[in-house]
């Protein structure tokens, strides 16, 4: 799903907003192009910001540490509309990774994980450094210029309570008996502009939650008979999103 630069050339490294004056590649980014592709003077990449700018670059010069580089044909697509967040419960095992990757590729602008009743695993200290290096090595591969704000997680209650002031659309994907369709519910708000998704853990919310959710004005929509896996929810529900407003 690589999107080419205008180049051309798919071959896609972060250069972070700060370092753009100064056209370097440093860290794991020159380790990377230096010792694991073997780069060298001459060669044209693609760089990206993280922020919707992305350009082609040709290489200056090649240490292990640092790569020189001079820049050329800087371009900003238009970000993705409407501008979602994922609101997602905190899954077991390595999936969480599996739903940052495939938001990336969706084109989400933040993600926020929560801890909710029914979370098993409880994050330890530098999960959301690695989600972010998920989302990274997903942007370098698909293409992606925007990386998505990986927020620390936090408690569902505490996250909840902050939520009233969040504009645009709000939903959240329930099991409950009365959750509308989502296709009626996305085709009864034509001009949302930013979207919320809120999903659950395994086993679904717990009824004071979702009770919590309805009462900060999140719309509880269904996504169809079958019960899906967490991941499959999350995915479903972003994709409907970007169907619906393409």
């Amino acid at each position: 799903c690589c999107t080419p630069a205008p180049s051309g050339n798919c071959t896609r490294f972060h250069l972070p907003s700060e370092n753009w004056h100064a056209a370097a590649l440093t860290g794991d980014e020159a380790r990377h192009l230096s010792q694991v592709l073997r780069g060298k003077a001459g060669d044209m990449i693609t760089v990206f910001d993280g922020h919707g700018r992305r350009a082609s670059a040709k290489v200056l010069q090649v240490s292990r540490d640092r790569v020189s580089l001079e820049i050329s044909e800087v371009v900003s697509p238009a970000p993705p509309q409407p501008r979602i967040t994922l609101a997602q419960a905190i899954p077991k095992g390595k999936t969480m990774d599996l739903i940052v990757q495939k938001a990336v590729e969706l084109g989400v602008a933040g993600i926020e994980p929560l801890v909710t009743r029914h979370t098993i695993v409880q994050p330890g200290e530098g999960k959301s450094e690695k989600w972010t290096r998920v989302a990274l090595e997903a942007c370098k591969q698909c293409g992606q210029d925007m990386l998505p704000e990986i927020s620390p997680a936090v408690a569902f209650d505490t996250w909840i309570a902050g939520t009233k002031k969040i504009s645009g659309l709000k939903l959240i994907a329930s099991l409950a008996p009365g959750a509308q369709a989502m296709r009626e519910v996305l085709r009864a708000h034509p001009a949302t502009t930013e979207a919320t998704i809120l999903v659950g853990p395994e086993g679904d919310f717990s009824p004071q939650e979702t009770a919590a959710a309805l009462a900060a004005g999140f719309i509880p929509v269904s996504l169809g008979n079958i019960v899906l896996r967490v991941e499959t929810a999350s995915l479903f529900c972003i994709s409907a999103l970007r169907y619906e407003f393409a």
